[in-house]
């Protein structure tokens, strides 16, 4: 099995087209090859690849910045001597300056194949920015290792944001190649766009799915910590708009259904079963305890709930995360009608809607949860519909 990075430095006849030519690269810490060489290095060491700039997006090239909306600075690679541009700083959207630093510029970049990862909408912000200027951009595919269901409601118009790229469902169930592909032809770009297809992926195989067991997981963010949470993350992201935890400051964030000091794990897991027992599928989950050592209830412990999908608990097609997420939130609200579940503070630099909404790309989760008069079924018909017209038109995009 191979990634798009470990094709390109074993193939001179892929390379050929960048002789000659500055090339940049967007870049993580994932941004490793086979032998965990991080694709700098590996591309720096490469015949024929003259690297001009490197880019780094959210949490920084070195993947430091642990919390969202913590900017990263740019600077100067003090081994290659290029500059490195950050694309979550000053700006998120790459600037004339920034694009005149190469001729072509490799995204290698592991997502984790939810719409609110930021590394999708710099994918598109780069691709926009290259629009009509000759300059090439060239995606190294990855896998997207919550495979290819397809899991929640379609972001409205007028709720584009840096976690809102388009107009696609929480969970997108494609590769990063593939959505470059489906930004050019929604949007209209008009690039000079390649893919470097991975070869041998699966992402309907058992037992990794979307991910190879060939492969080691390394964090491509601070909190993105192991397969377990990337295909919880389209659900467990919506924490992040609530004032329960989502296990931040401990070691295994974003990986819990929530975390609280004065809300009952066991309670809210019985209402749960009660109000939709066939959104808890696909995994098991099971009460814990943690104290976070930053962020929300810091230093104070906190009862929650885990998520376990992995190992023989996990199924593949039945885990749907972002419904078990809209779940805990619908039983929390229906044991403490008064709680202050939604968090208000500015998200991704929109100030003017809530954070949990613009997570979601529009209001409607929300609402559901908040209507005590609402049904598993309600949120079931919306999320359907829009599921179906994605999968649809995904379809023609699929590599």
């Amino acid at each position: 099995m191979k990634f798009g990075i470990d094709r390109l430095l074993a193939d001179p006849a892929l390379r050929a087209p960048l002789e000659g030519r500055r090339i940049a690269l967007v870049a993580h810490p994932a941004s490793v090859t086979e032998g965990l060489v991080h694709s700098l290095d590996a591309l720096a060491a490469c015949s024929g690849i003259t690297l001009s700039s490197a880019f780094g997006p959210q949490h920084g090239l070195k993947g430091d910045k642990q919390d969202n909306m913590v900017e990263t600075a740019d600077e100067l690679d003090p081994t290659y001597g290029i500059p490195v541009f950050s694309l979550y700083g000053e700006v998120r959207r790459p600037t004339p300056r920034m694009m005149d630093s190469a001729d072509v510029f490799l995204f290698d970049l592991q997502d984790l194949g939810c719409r609110i990862y930021t590394f999708v909408t710099t994918l598109l912000y780069l691709l926009e920015a290259a629009n009509g200027t000759g300059k090439a951009v060239w995606v190294l595919d990855r896998p997207n290792p919550a495979g290819r269901p397809v899991e929640g409601t379609t972001l409205l118009p007028g709720w584009e944001s840096f976690v809102g790229a388009g107009p696609m469902p929480m969970r997108h169930g494609m590769t990063l190649g593939e959505m470059g592909h489906w930004f050019i032809k929604h949007f209209g770009l008009d690039v000079d766009y390649r893919v470097i297809a991975m070869e041998g992926w699966e992402p309907d195989t058992a037992p990794g799915f979307g991910w190879p067991e060939s492969r080691i997981w390394i964090n491509p963010s601070p909190n993105a910590a192991s397969l377990n949470m990337a295909r919880a993350y389209a659900g467990t992201v919506m924490i992040e708009g609530a004032t329960v935890s989502e296990g931040r400051g401990t070691t295994r964030p974003l990986e819990v259904l929530f975390g609280a000091p004065d809300v009952d794990a066991k309670g809210v897991l019985a209402q749960m079963r009660a109000i939709a027992p066939q959104w808890m599928t696909g995994c098991t989950i099971r009460e814990c305890w943690f104290e976070p050592t930053f962020h929300k209830h810091a230093k104070t412990l906190c009862n929650a709930l885990m998520i376990h999908a992995e190992g023989a608990f996990y199924d593949h097609h039945a885990f749907r995360p972002w419904r078990l997420q809209a779940l805990a939130f619908k039983a929390i609200r229906t044991l403490y009608p008064d709680y202050p579940l939604w968090r208000d503070f500015p998200y991704e630099y929109v100030f003017d809607k809530l954070a949990i909404d613009v997570i979601n790309g529009g209001p409607a989760l929300r609402e559901w949860v908040d209507d005590a008069g609402s049904v598993a079924g309600d949120l079931d018909s919306v999320a359907g519909r829009d599921e179906a017209a994605w999968v649809e038109e995904r379809q023609a995009f699929l590599l």
